[in-house]
């Protein structure tokens, strides 16, 4: 047997590492850091989850603990005791009047939104190709690019009496129709800036985007094949929308209704700028906040949506809306 060759001193040492060790405790910590990815990972999440948890969650938490105060009618100041007696004047028929439109207004807005954005995403998932669909996504964004008070306030001179809405049923000779509108009760007025109609109107209009950006993504996850397959099965084209299309696109639909439903639940300035002088719930935590100083009843208010949108967000999640977000 041959013996065999003894290692070379280069052999036996071992490679010089490319990084050598940096000294120091904060470089160790570092290079510790570096090499344990889940601790990375939960130092980089940190800051945004105590930015959450203190300030967002925080402030949700102190707005409950202040809904469950109440204010002396006598010297108008907040008795911190613990009472339901906020919560009973929401029940008041004037407060829950409030509550009821508002959930009504934004029951509407959410439907409406719905029936104009499903036929616009239907066309751009299924026809839209290369350059239109970038129109179409130009002609959806578009209206987010611009000011929102400058939307609102331009939606009010068109809605006027004056207003060019006003000229063109005229110019028609549909004027005997506006003012039949106009003449129905609770949502008419003596003109549309000033009805829930208008305010409908632009509530729509504003929040239509977020519709249908939504309901677009959930159809184009719905293969042809499918459609074409029902087809040749022998089904009709209403047969196909209503057992083939519109269930699979269904979690887009109701995807793009949280954004509807919880934007029209708790805005202020739309009411405050076109409708009636009948508040929504908004407004009437501005009101009972800025005006009124009843704190305990503003956050009262303030709870109402909170808890509806925690019970549709639930019935989302079981409908499998978040995957169409």
């Amino acid at each position: 047997m041959t013996q065999a060759a003894p290692l070379s001193a280069t052999a036996r040492d071992p490679a010089p590492a490319i990084f050598a060790p940096r000294g120091g405790l904060l470089p160790r910590l570092v290079d510790w850091i570096l090499r344990h990815p889940r601790v990375f990972v939960f130092l980089m999440v940190l800051p945004i989850t105590l930015w959450l948890g203190l300030v967002y969650v925080g402030s949700l938490i102190a707005l409950l603990i202040q809904s469950f105060f109440s204010i002396d009618e006598f010297s108008g100041l907040v008795v911190r005791e613990f009472t339901l007696k906020t919560y009973g004047e929401l029940l008041r028929p004037y407060n829950f009047d409030i509550i009821l439109r508002t959930v009504l207004m934004a029951a509407s807005v959410t439907v409406a939104s719905a029936i104009l954005a499903f036929p616009i995403a239907y066309f751009a998932a299924r026809y839209a190709r290369g350059r239109w669909k970038a129109v179409f996504y130009l002609g959806i964004m578009l209206p987010l690019w611009s000011s929102y008070l400058v939307k609102v306030y331009a939606w009010k001179l068109v809605l006027a009496k004056e207003g060019i809405l006003t000229w063109l049923f005229a110019k028609l000779h549909l004027t005997w129709l506006l003012e039949a509108v106009l003449a129905v009760p609770v949502i008419g007025g003596n003109s549309l800036s000033v009805s829930y109609l208008g305010t409908f109107i632009v509530f729509t209009y504003i929040w239509l985007p977020y519709m249908i950006l939504p309901v677009q993504a959930s159809l184009e996850r719905v293969p042809a094949t499918l459609t074409e397959a029902a087809a040749d099965l022998g089904a009709t084209p209403r047969q196909n929308f209503r057992l083939v299309i519109l269930p699979l696109a269904l979690p887009g639909v109701v995807a793009g209704s949280i954004f509807t439903f919880s934007l029209t639940l708790g805005d202020y300035i739309i009411p405050q700028i076109i409708g009636s002088s009948r508040l929504f719930i908004g407004q009437a935590v501005y009101t009972q906040q800025g005006t009124a100083g009843n704190i305990p009843l503003a956050a009262a208010f303030t709870v109402v949506p909170i808890v509806i949108m925690g019970i549709y967000l639930w019935a989302a999640r079981r409908m499998g809306a978040f995957d169409a977000l």
